[in-house]
């Protein structure tokens, strides 16, 4: 099945940048729904794990489903505002994936990140700007959100998903925290 850029961000990103992902990977994918996204990154990830995050129930069925195909997808019905509730059950991970429709977007993907995600590891955060703000620049949201993950990430691209997702941003991004 091709991996399409209108139904996934992840796959928008790809068409406008490179991203190494080793197959052994561990991520932590916030934001998984029904598991599209999810069921093309197990099959990159083959030998690693993805803990697939989802607060809401009726794709969450879906994602139980997709997991007992592919094994390397473990469901967590949790909401990412609370990553301690789902601590027992994730590991340290390289790679945080967050597709979250909230106005705390980056407080989520900070909050997660002090938790799981190694030093050194990436962040890629899909940053849904209307959810932030319905009126305001695309442009100038993202802006002020990058400065609040400056704080504990190095920055390394960001890219506009135009023409998949209109008022989207990929802010790509190393975890330079202790």
């Amino acid at each position: 099945m091709r991996w399409n850029p209108q139904t996934s961000k992840f796959a928008a990103f790809l068409t406008k940048k490179d991203i190494d992902l080793r197959s052994n990977t561990k991520m932590l994918y916030l934001g998984a729904a029904s598991g599209s996204t999810a069921s093309h990154l197990s099959k990159i990830l083959a030998d690693g794990v993805i803990y697939a995050v989802e607060f809401s129930w009726k794709p969450m069925r879906k994602l139980v489903e997709l997991s007992k195909r592919e094994k390397n997808i473990i469901p967590l019905f949790f909401d990412a505002n609370r990553p301690e509730e789902y601590a027992p059950y994730v590991e340290m991970v390289d790679f945080i994936y967050q597709d979250i429709a909230q106005k705390n977007q980056v407080e989520i993907a900070n909050k997660n990140a002090e938790i799981f995600l190694a030093r050194g590891g990436v962040l890629l955060l899909m940053l849904k700007t209307r959810s932030i703000d319905a009126v305001e620049e695309t442009k100038k949201i993202a802006s002020a959100e990058i400065k609040r993950l400056d704080e504990k990430f190095n920055i390394i691209d960001v890219l506009k998903l135009d023409p998949f997702y209109k008022d989207h941003v990929a802010i790509l991004a190393n975890y330079d925290h202790p």
